[in-house]
C-alpha cells in the first residue's frame, strides 16, 4: 500500500478525504496481497478463481502473441507469473514468487491491455455483425 498507492505523497487539506482515499487504498492494497497469497496457496487453480475472462484472454494472447492459445484457461500462477511480468518479474530461476509490488504494476498495465481487448473484440463482434446482416439481403 505504502509503495503502490503512495499514500506517503498525499497531500489533503481535510482529513476526511484522506480517510476516503485510504479506504479505496486498503481495498487495492487488500486485492494485490489476495491475489499474491491465492496464487502461493493454489496455483493450479485455473485463474478464473480471480481473474475475469477478458483479462486472462487479453493478457494471454498479449503475451504469447497467438489466438490459439485461448483454447485452454491458464493456471493461476501462469497468469500470477505473466501479470508480473508487466510488472517487472523477470522470472528467472532463483527469484522465487512474485511479489505485491510486482503484481500492482502489471495489473496496472493489465487494465490497458484488457481495455484495448474489448475495444478490438466489440469492434470485430459490431463488423460481423454488419456484414452479416448487409448479406442476407438481395
Amino acid at each position: 500500500m505504502k509503495s503502490g498507492c503512495r499514500i506517503e505523497q498525499r497531500q489533503f487539506g481535510q482529513a476526511d478525504r484522506l480517510q476516503a482515499c485510504l479506504a479505496i487504498d486498503l481495498v487495492v492494497a487488500w486485492r494485490i496481497y489476495h491475489l499474491c497469497k491465492l496464487g502461493r496457496d493454489h496455483p493450479h487453480a485455473p485463474c478464473t478463481v480471480y481473474f475475469e475472462e477478458a483479462q486472462w484472454k487479453a493478457l494471454t494472447v498479449f503475451s504469447t502473441k497467438k489466438p490459439a492459445a485461448l483454447n485452454q484457461v491458464p493456471t493461476l500462477r501462469d497468469m500470477i507469473h505473466r501479470v508480473a511480468t508487466l510488472g517487472g518479474f523477470l522470472g528467472r530461476k532463483g527469484d522465487g514468487e512474485p511479489g505485491t509490488q510486482t503484481l500492482w504494476l502489471g495489473l496496472q498495465r493489465l487494465d490497458d491491455i484488457v481495455a484495448m481487448w474489448l475495444a478490438m473484440t466489440e469492434s470485430i463482434t459490431a463488423t460481423q455483425a454488419t456484414v452479416s446482416s448487409e448479406g442476407g439481403s438481395g
